[in-house]
């Protein structure tokens, strides 16, 4: 029955043609003729209705035309059905699934640069190790320019008065490696008698002012210099003396040797 029914209609739809122009020819006389300007009587069209009219009519035989055309091939073929593909939706980042819709994702909360706090002070280098008895003042150090594999240490002696005996001893203990590389003064060798030995754990150098000879009042300068072993050497058990003679009466002085600086 269906069959027969879309055969009857591919017939007729294939029979229709359309007098193409006589519905110009209409068209154009719908156009070119006056306008009427009194009112139609009932049930009569003027002539552009008429035209418009017939041109719909025409437009909706056409129309019906390739509807039942259509009706028809979609019968005749055979029922595919087009899917278009669903793309996936991304999926959501961690931050943007951490809250509810509608929520700016989160962000981490940035974390403030530490204060800086000004660094406790620190402690100026020991002076030089002073002592002083009636005209005599003394100060012991260790030489800046002392090394890991060498040293120096230095002994300043100050009188206020002229000096006819004067003695300086300086004592380097033994911590490993020490032996004698020289000595050194300010005033004159030839006023002095020098020694240098090992003796009890000590590197011992000993200046003794030759009978007649005056040390003179003011600052002298005495040093020992010696190896030891590889290493920052500590001058903890070091230590000096100095014992002199004057017109007040005898002095001495002692101490030890203050860190490098």
């Amino acid at each position: 029955m269906n069959d027969d029914i879309a055969r009857r209609l591919r017939e007729a739809a294939q029979a229709h043609q359309p007098d193409r122009e006589r519905m110009l020819a209409r068209v154009q006389r719908g156009v070119t003729a006056p306008a009427v300007r009194h009112r139609a009587r009932r049930g009569l069209r003027s002539g552009p209705r008429a035209a418009l009219a017939g041109l719909v009519a025409g437009g909706l035989l056409a129309t019906g035309g390739l509807a039942v055309a259509a009706i028809v091939a979609t019968h005749s073929s055979p029922d595919t059905s087009v899917v278009a593909p669903v793309s996936p939706s991304p999926s959501p980042s961690p931050a943007e699934s951490s809250g509810p819709p509608g929520t700016p994702p989160s962000r981490p909360t940035p974390v403030a640069p530490p204060v800086a706090t000004p660094s406790s002070p620190r402690p100026s280098p020991s002076a030089a190790v002073q002592a002083q008895n009636g005209p005599l003042w003394s100060a012991g150090s260790v030489d800046p320019h002392s090394t890991v594999y060498w040293s120096q240490e230095n002994l300043v002696v100050k009188t206020t008065q002229p000096l006819t005996s004067l003695t300086v001893e300086l004592r380097f203990a033994q911590t490993g490696g020490v032996q004698d590389t020289g000595d050194w003064r300010t005033l004159p060798t030839d006023d002095f008698d020098l020694t240098v030995q090992q003796a009890g754990g000590m590197l011992v150098y000993r200046w003794v002012l030759k009978p007649g000879r005056t040390v003179p009042a003011a600052e002298h300068e005495f040093a020992g210099q010696f190896n030891h072993s590889t290493g920052v050497r500590s001058a903890t058990g070091d230590t000096y003396r100095v014992d002199a003679q004057g017109p007040g009466g005898s002095s001495s002085v002692w101490g030890g040797f203050a860190p490098a600086h």
